[in-house]
This record gives C-alpha cells, structure tokens and sequence, in this order.
C-alpha cells in the first residue's frame, strides 16, 4: 500500500492501512494516524467496472462536497469537517490515483462515527431530516453541474425497455415460463413512467440526488445525532421523488428484498411516517407536484425494482449476485408483492405527506 499512500497529500505519519467491511461495490480501508491529534484517513479502492468514468465520478464527488462545506461556513457550523465528506488530494492535486495495475484510489478525511444497519421509527426520522436537509442544500445547484456516474440508474423507462430487450433475447430460455409476470409489468409501464413524461413536459425538475437513500449511508455521532450523508459515489441529476421511494422501498419494507413467502411483506407505516416527517421538515424547497408525488414514488422504486430483477432473470443472472438459481426470480415476485401492498395504503401514504 506504500506506493499508493505516498501519492496522497498525507500531512502527517500514518500506520498500515486496516480493512473495512463497508458498501459491496468498493474496497474501504482506513489509515490511521500515528501521532495523537493528528488526521485518520479513508482510503478507497474505485470499481471502476461500475464507475467507468472515474474522473466524472470525483468531479462530482468535489463539486457536491464543496458547496455543502460553503453553505455549512456560512450558516456558521462547527466542526465542519465531520460534516461534510472532504477528498484529500493527491501531491500533484488531483482527486485519485491509479496504481501500477491499473486500478483507482482516493482518499477522505476520516470522520469518527457510527453506521446504523437496522431501522426504527426514530431512527428512520433522523434519516429523513439528513436526506432532506442534504437535498436543501444542494438545490440552488444546478443538476447540469454533475454527471451522471451510472446512466439511466433511475430512469424507470430505459429499464422498462432493457426488459423488452431480454424477453425479445430470451437468453436463458426462460421467457415462456414467465409470461404472466412479464405481462403483468409491462402492462404498468405506462403508468410508472409519468415521472419522466412530467419532466418532458416542463412540469417536473431534476434536481441533485443522492440515489441510495439507506440508513447506512448517514453518519451519526456518538450521541446519535446527525454528522453527514456518506456514499456519495451515486450522486447525480434525477428527481426527488426516486430518493425517497428508493429509502421506502427497503426501510419500509417488513420483508428484505427477497423474502421468498410473500405473505410476509406489507409496508411499515411507523417508517413511512417518521421517515416522510422529518425529509418534509428539512426539505423546503419542494414544489407542490414533487411533494404530492412523493407516495407515487414509493410505488415507482418498487416497480422499477422488479423490473430489474425480472431482466437479469431473463438474461441469465449476469448482474445481480445470486445465492440459488431461482434468486432473483423470488426477488422479483417479492417487489411485485410489495408493490401490490403500497397500492393498497397509498391513500393513507398522501393524507401522512398532506398532514406534515
């Protein structure tokens, strides 16, 4: 690790660096200092097989983490540097590094604090406020300053065509089988797309988005208060309404995502309403469609999901890891089901989003 240390302004002596078990996509490790007082760090290894554009990824990464720093100065917060993420840059100052193999590197400041992997009401309240206010902040700035670091990620209707491509493809020959679930989905199409028919005609923004929208992306102090949004790798133009139907779709779930016994999924209101009290107390900035689409977008998420799901069964399973043959078959019909019991408590999902 020596070579690719030296290549980071490190101000002061640091031991080896220690492995961290955090995110699936890339390798995390943290470098401790050496001297008392001194700065840890977080070090970071790019895949760049997801993030093909590593210089766009950190571009964003710097123009998102800078405004917030600014807008944190001026409303004269303390202790900034654990509030928002800061890239350290390499000697010659650029933003990562590459090593003799050919992979990327970057490196943070370290920030001392704490990951939650379960949900409450509580909990999910926080997160809201966190999700929000990070939004807040950014909304002054225009979602044509950042790049798309994965295309199309949330755009429900180039996942619904990627669907018709596999069924027309039939890899795996699993079409035939599947007929009665493809047709249902597609049949929905239509109606999941009004996000980006809305956009098209003028009547939606797009805005900054964090795009994983999970409890574990939010650092919270020793005291369990709020320090900042982490991830960042997925931020990027789209539109508000995927962020918070992205954090419903998994937190408000009483299922995980590929829960084989469908009886057993139903959408925790307790979440829904914690987590939609504290987003709309923080982010003001809302217009009046993007606050009455916010249930809408809960069922989108879920919809778009299965699509997914579906796709990478019909291609074979060659996205998404899988435990059994039939593993994103089952995650499939677990979003479908979801997304049946969302329909069911949407009206009761607008009148929480109307009462806050």
């Amino acid at each position: 690790m020596s070579p690719i240390l030296s290549q980071f302004a490190i101000q002061s002596p640091v031991g080896d660096p220690r492995p961290l078990k955090v995110g699936l996509i890339n390798d995390s490790y943290v470098v401790p200092a050496l001297q008392e007082g001194a700065p840890s760090y977080f070090l970071q290894k790019i895949n760049h097989h997801v993030f093909t554009d590593v210089e766009a990824l950190q571009r964003n990464i710097a123009v998102v983490t800078d405004h917030i720093r600014e807008k944190l100065r001026a409303q004269g917060a303390a202790d900034v540097d654990r509030r928002v993420l800061r890239l350290v840059p390499t000697r010659t100052g650029k933003l990562y590094c590459q090593d003799e193999a050919g992979d990327y590197w970057r490196m943070y400041l370290w920030i001392d604090g704490r990951s939650l992997e379960t949900i409450s009401a509580e909990s999910a309240r926080w997160t809201g406020e966190a999700f929000g206010q990070f939004q807040q902040m950014l909304s002054d700035l225009p979602a044509e300053s950042l790049t798309e670091s994965i295309p199309n990620f949330h755009n429900v209707g180039f996942r619904v065509q990627q669907l018709q491509e596999a069924v027309t493809a039939d890899a795996a020959g699993r079409v035939a089988e599947q007929k009665s679930l493809i047709d249902t989905l597609l049949s929905r199409a239509e109606e999941m797309c009004l996000v980006q028919r809305l956009y098209q005609e003028g009547k939606l923004p797009k805005r900054i988005n964090h795009c994983d929208t999970k409890v574990n992306n939010v650092l919270f102090d020793t005291d369990g208060s709020v320090l900042c949004i982490v991830d960042l790798d997925t931020v990027m133009p789209g539109f508000v309404v995927s962020d918070f139907g992205d954090f419903m779709r998994t937190a408000a779930s009483t299922a995980p995502e590929d829960e084989p016994d469908l009886d057993n999924i139903h959408v925790r209101m307790d979440i829904f309403e914690a987590y939609a009290s504290g987003y709309l107390k923080t982010a003001t900035f809302l217009t009046p469609l993007e606050k009455k689409l916010l249930p809408f977008g809960c069922l989108m998420m879920s919809y778009m999901q299965a699509v997914r799901f579906l796709t990478d069964y019909l291609n074979g399973d060659t996205y998404y890891k899988i435990q059994y043959p039939q593993h994103n078959l089952v995650r499939t019909k677990a979003q479908v089901r979801l997304l049946e019991e969302q329909c069911k408590v949407l009206e009761q999902m607008e009148k929480i989003i109307n009462r806050y």
